[in-house]
């Protein structure tokens, strides 16, 4: 009886094996061929994204039971031939900011603001009512290739490789700023006159994002603060930290901070910022984050706080610093423009239960969303870098939470409107330097402070214009929070 048993066993074993990879049924039904996974990087990003993405539940291809049967799951899977792909078949119809990445080594280095480039950020417009385009100089970081040539904000260009821009090829164009080498042409103020052409390439550049603090000592009697922030990078936390030092030991009586060209960054970092200005809010609520169903575990607040962590350029904390907090600003001046994001809102959106925020400009983007990078490492639901699959570099970093401030609100997703409008591309041909008292947008904050409502002459009507965005890279736009988040 004992030889039936192991004889019928080990030929159950035998047709389970077999080198036509069958599957067997439950219901006795006849054996099917077993589907083979060509590339387990979409298994990857489809269990990562049907665990962590803000709208799981509304995207059908992410349905819990879509790998209930392996086979049907696997087919489906091979039917995208890259994890790219797929990953971007699974995106939600309003989602304009989850993206894939394909080396998560330099997108880190990225995200602190080191990667290969030129170094300056250009604004393009239409001339008039001619064909020609031109671009002015928005910002230039220091030690980068740009720098080093002499590019200034406010140069004017009107050809890269020797072709001039116009509204038919200007696209074509300018992909010359994303080349390795490039040449561009610099105007007179008229966008036409050449006065000069510089060959430039490219190079790694590490940019500091703290990038201008000044002091006004006398506007209408008060000493006035004034931050240029370009971006909530957390391994320069402690640089942030030393210009709010500056600004405290000077005793300013009003803060305007320059967040133009501030996309965003790590929400731990504008929590430090937040702390950093308004010291009587002590330890309350600042904002509150919101993931999906699956992860309602991590919703968790962030607190004003009187200490922050420093970190290495890869995310190692190497210490902790007292926060030095501001006291008396019960007014906070915001400079925004179309490029102002994510963890840039979320200061305004987080301090207007405690202090007026006046935002002075152009609307902001409106993104009252963020998330996390996603690595191939299930034992940690994705979330840690140090269990990646070492075969490969390619992560995620999709949309996984939203956004609140004290009082709940999050309902700034078409952008914060400003309460005086200033565009400065309007202003093409006389761009002054960051800091600078006559400087367009902020002479109209400054102007306010004085008690001096803007004047109509602030716009200029001898030119008309047409505003051309450019994007300088697809994450500019970020508000993220690391691994750290879930080991607090």
């Amino acid at each position: 009886m004992r030889k039936t048993i192991l004889l019928s066993f080990i030929f159950t074993i035998l047709l389970s094996c077999s080198k036509d990879d069958k599957i067997i049924p439950k219901d006795g039904a006849e054996p099917v061929d077993e589907v083979k996974l060509n590339n387990k990087e979409n298994n990857f990003v489809w269990k990562a994204m049907n665990s962590w993405y803000n709208w799981q539940e509304d995207v059908p291809s992410l349905a819990d039971n879509k790998d209930d049967n392996t086979n049907d799951y696997y087919t489906y899977l091979n039917s995208y031939s890259t994890p790219s792909s797929l990953f971007e078949s699974l995106k939600h119809a309003n989602d304009d900011f989850s993206w894939f990445i394909e080396d998560y080594v330099a997108q880190q280095q990225q995200f602190q603001g080191t990667s290969k480039t030129f170094g300056f950020r250009p604004k393009l417009v239409q001339v008039g009512t001619t064909d020609y385009v031109v671009m002015y100089i928005q910002h230039v970081s220091k030690n980068s290739p740009a720098d080093i040539a002499g590019f200034k904000r406010g140069d004017i260009i009107n050809a890269i490789n020797g072709t001039v821009m116009t509204i038919t090829n200007y696209k074509s164009v300018f992909n010359g700023y994303y080349e390795e080498n490039a040449e561009f042409s610099f105007t007179e103020k008229d966008g036409k006159t050449l006065k000069e052409k510089k060959a430039i390439t490219q190079a790694v550049v590490s940019d500091n994002p703290v990038h201008l603090t000044k002091v006004f000592d006398n506007i209408n009697g008060k000493k006035v603060g004034y931050l240029l922030y370009n971006g909530f990078r957390s391994s320069y936390n402690d640089e942030l930290n030393a210009a709010f030092a500056e600004l405290k030991s000077a005793g300013i009586q009003e803060l305007i901070l320059d967040l133009r060209i501030n996309g965003g960054g790590s929400v731990e970092t504008s929590s430090y910022l937040a702390s950093m200005i308004h010291a009587e809010a002590d330890k309350d609520k600042f904002a509150e984050l919101k993931f999906n169903n699956k992860h309602s575990q991590q919703d968790s607040p962030y607190y004003f706080d009187n200490t922050l962590n420093v970190y290495e350029t890869d995310g190692k904390k190497t210490s902790e610093e007292a926060i030095n907090r501001l006291s008396g600003i019960n007014k906070l001046y915001v400079l925004t423009s179309g490029s102002t994001a994510s963890a840039s809102e979320m200061i305004i959106n987080g301090l207007r239960p405690f202090i007026e925020v006046k935002l002075i400009g152009t609307k902001t983007v409106g993104k009252n969303e963020g998330s996390i990078t996603l690595y191939d490492s299930p034992s940690s639901d994705y979330t840690n870098v140090n269990g990646a699959n070492s075969a490969h570099k390619m992560a995620m970093q999709p949309i996984v939470f939203q956004i609140y401030n004290k009082l709940g609100q999050n309902d700034y997703g078409d952008g914060f409107e400003p309460n005086i409008l200033i565009e400065e591309w309007k202003h093409w041909n006389n761009i002054l330097p960051f800091g600078d008292e006559n400087e367009i947008v902020l002479k109209t904050a400054l102007d306010d402070i004085r008690g001096i409502a803007a004047k109509s002459s602030y716009e200029v009507k001898s030119f008309k214009h047409i505003d051309i965005n450019v994007s300088t890279n697809k994450f500019e736009k970020e508000m993220y929070i690391d691994h750290h988040y879930f080991n607090k």
